[in-house]
């Protein structure tokens, strides 16, 4: 298993060696997988896609992006796909996810890639006496006082 993902939150299955495998009918996310230092065990994700059947994505490599794959990992024995199923999740869920891994980690043989950035006039920005820091009234180090046995906790 390999977590993938901002805040690494979504359990992908693998990564597994591409060539050979055979995948099954169902619906998934993918990610598209290389090792830049093979001494080490850490992965580059080079694409990213979803689907509603594995078995028709052109695996291991009739995919229109296999080339790409190849040539970033160096030979087909070097490409590596995890998948995730998404447990009741429907094709917009799949989507979601997908877009979200091509912001985070921008795989260089996707063509469409995503901002992960924030813009103000999405929304518009406030200030809220929510949004400031947090004060307790009490100096750095000092320590609440505590109640004594006749008196209510304080907020301070």
């Amino acid at each position: 298993m390999i977590r993938l993902g901002s805040l690494a939150g979504y359990p992908f299955d693998g990564p597994r060696l591409l060539a050979g495998w055979t995948p099954p009918a169902e619906p998934a996310v993918y990610v598209v997988l290389y090792r830049p230092d093979p001494a080490r065990a850490r992965y580059a994700v080079i694409y990213v896609g979803h689907t509603d059947d594995l078995s028709r994505e052109g695996f291991p490599f009739r995919h229109p992006a296999a080339p790409c794959w190849v040539e970033r990992a160096g030979h087909r024995h070097a490409v590596h796909v995890a998948t995730y199923r998404i447990p009741g999740g429907g094709p917009g869920h799949r989507e979601q996810i997908a877009d979200e891994l091509i912001a985070v980690y921008r795989p260089q043989c996707n063509q469409q890639q995503l901002e992960s950035a924030w813009q103000d006039h999405w929304i518009g920005s406030y200030q809220a006496p929510t949004t400031g820091p947090l004060t307790t009234r009490r100096s750095p180090g000092e320590r609440a006082p505590r109640p004594g046995p006749d008196q209510e906790p304080t907020d301070s």
